[in-house]
């Protein structure tokens, strides 16, 4: 069973691995969006955004739902806004060890 969490782990990291599809999950925490609202919020054109939701929905991390002619996309899991959250927060704390090694170089 281990193996096989350490698997599921390995490639759920691997569907964030990207800077666009980070950015559309923290959209979707927002609240559920079709993909040309995707594109216009992201100010991005083509398929860039389809091709980095297309890798989210393998992955399991979002999903679409038919509404009419337009796809609405979601998160899988709400807890993914929480794994945002705490990915924002180590990077403020490495953010702030920086600050603090460049104040003490500064000093001496």
């Amino acid at each position: 069973m281990n193996h096989e969490l350490q698997q599921f782990k390995a490639n759920f990291f691997k569907a964030l691995a990207h800077p666009m599809r980070i950015r559309i999950l923290e959209v979707l925490s927002e609240g559920d969006r079709t993909v040309n609202e995707l594109q216009s919020i992201l100010g991005s054109e083509g398929s860039g955004v389809s091709q980095q939701l297309a890798v989210l929905r393998a992955k399991n991390v979002v999903y679409g739902t038919k509404s009419g002619t337009s796809v609405v996309y979601s998160l899988r899991d709400p807890l993914i806004k929480d794994l945002l959250k705490v990915a924002k927060q180590i990077f403020d704390n490495h953010l702030v060890d920086a600050i603090s090694l460049l104040e003490t170089m500064r000093k001496e």
